[in-house]
């Protein structure tokens, strides 16, 4: 999929991301930079009242699993934020985690003059507005109906119970989970992709339980138009249709989250990624599945490199090593790189703490594309693998087909994580990733290919009862 690094210049905005020639460049260029914080100093919050700044369902997630609220929880303060629009800027995004706040400027020298704040350590670049050009997949107008996917693809039965994806559900032994009436139930998924085209009216779908959606990149743009990748990757995890296709978690709830900005590859979508997993904590969700990965940009300046896969090297990594500490899984692809000159994972997926995964073929075998480990600081990865080789999807118009990468390998994985804690409800967002790496094939010799392996989730229920 994408692209993704921490750009640690002070400012590039002069000549780096912006590609357009003079006579297609838009009238008014626009900057956004992104202002690490030093503190939290005179916030208008306390921990001591959590409830005033998180949903009651985020606070019973962290009181189930014995998990006290800290400062890292605390938005930033709207003193900072008010100080940071007195000098022209206006705010797009935030991470309360990390403690950064990503916003747009008209001049970048505006953007550079933000580190003068005594409470801005650092004021990055990370984007400028880009060079007008095609929108990549197919689009959907904003009038498209139901009706119209009724008529055009009719869905088609399949002897096996599971449909096309009866082998990589049986690949991780879900269905023996599922056959036990541990579906996922009661658990929240939040999934952070580029965009869910027509997820909203695929008749297949009208059995997924879908509580909302939010767009970080743009809130007001609807998730449902524009990019499909996340379709695909929904299907793989709350797809309901027996003989038809059914998903790994097909009875949990899903908030279908976009991080992805179509019109340009620049570090600011590590900040959007970062917004994003923080977003799904706020509304409550256990677990979060994103096939997104980033290493390289159009400026190949601010490209990744090796010893970045440390999982500090960027927000995006921060925030997803640290949601298992607000009682959350992250599930993440492991990247798409492997018979490429990269080769290795790509951020978040280089974070501790989470599950990065890997992809197999229906037979088990790793496939050529899977990106390799270990990270830079000699934690193995991927943690696991799935099914990414021919896996079973629901493209845009409705129809089960198949398709390759770690993006569907993730949800797999994902959906199924979510039926084992459904089993396993007392289990924290750490001690279940922890089951799962144990029970994977390659435990005994875990390795940079394979990770763990491919895990046995019936195995890892039966061993934790």
């Amino acid at each position: 999929m994408k692209k993704f690094i921490l750009l640690g210049m002070m400012c590039l905005c002069a000549n780096v991301f912006a590609q357009a020639s003079p006579t297609d460049a838009p009238t008014e260029k626009q900057y956004r930079f992104r202002l690490s914080l030093t503190d939290k100093n005179g916030s208008e919050f306390s921990i001591n009242h959590p409830e005033k700044f998180l949903s009651q369902k985020a606070l019973d997630r962290r009181q189930r699993q014995g998990i006290q609220v800290n400062e890292t929880d605390l938005p930033i303060p709207s003193a900072y934020l008010k100080q940071i629009k007195g000098k022209g800027a206006k705010i797009h995004s935030l991470s309360k985690w990390a403690n950064t706040v990503l916003v747009e400027v008209k001049d970048s020298l505006k953007g550079v003059a933000l580190a003068e704040l005594p409470f801005v350590s650092k004021s990055t670049c990370v984007w400028s507005t880009p060079a007008p050009k095609a929108p990549r997949g197919p689009q959907r107008s904003a009038d498209y109906k139901r009706q119209d996917m009724v008529s055009k693809d009719p869905v088609e039965l399949n002897e096996q119970k599971y449909g096309e994806a009866q082998n990589q559900a049986e690949m991780l032994n879900v269905t023996k989970l599922h056959d036990a009436g541990f579906r996922g139930q009661n658990l929240t998924i939040g999934v952070i992709d580029g965009g869910y085209m027509n997820a909203d009216v695929i008749p297949a779908f009208d059995n997924i339980q879908i509580l909302g959606t939010y767009n970080v990149v743009d809130p007001k743009s609807s998730v449902y138009d524009g990019q499909s990748h996340g379709t695909s990757v929904l299907s793989c995890m709350g797809m309901n249709k027996e003989n038809v296709m059914i998903g790994t978690a097909p009875s949990s709830k899903f908030w279908l989250i976009a991080s992805e900005d179509a019109a340009s590859e620049t570090p600011a979508e590590l900040d959007y990624w970062a917004a994003a997993v923080e977003y799904a904590d706020s509304v409550g969700c256990d677990l979060v599945n994103s096939s997104l990965g980033y290493n390289d940009f159009d400026d190949p300046f601010a490209d990744m490199k090796y010893w970045e896969l440390d999982g500090k090297s960027n927000p995006g990594s921060i925030a997803a090593g640290m949601a298992a500490d607000k009682g959350m899984i992250c599930v993440i692809s492991a990247g798409n790189s492997g018979a490429q000159a990269w080769k290795k994972i790509t951020p978040p997926a280089d974070a501790d703490h989470i599950l990065c995964v890997g992809a197999t073929d229906s037979l088990g075998i790793n496939t050529t594309f899977s990106s390799i480990g270990y990270s830079s600081d000699g934690r193995v990865k991927p943690d696991v693998c799935a099914q990414g080789g021919k896996s079973a999807v629901v493209g845009p118009t409705g129809k089960v087909g198949r398709a390759n990468g770690t993006s569907f390998a993730s949800p797999i994985m994902c959906g199924a994580v979510a039926a084992l804690w459904s089993a396993l409800p007392n289990l924290t967002a750490h001690q279940v990733i922890d089951l799962v790496r144990k029970n994977g094939s390659y435990v005994e010799h875990p390795n940079e290919v394979y990770g763990y392996g491919i895990p046995d989730l019936w195995k890892a229920y039966q061993s934790a009862r």
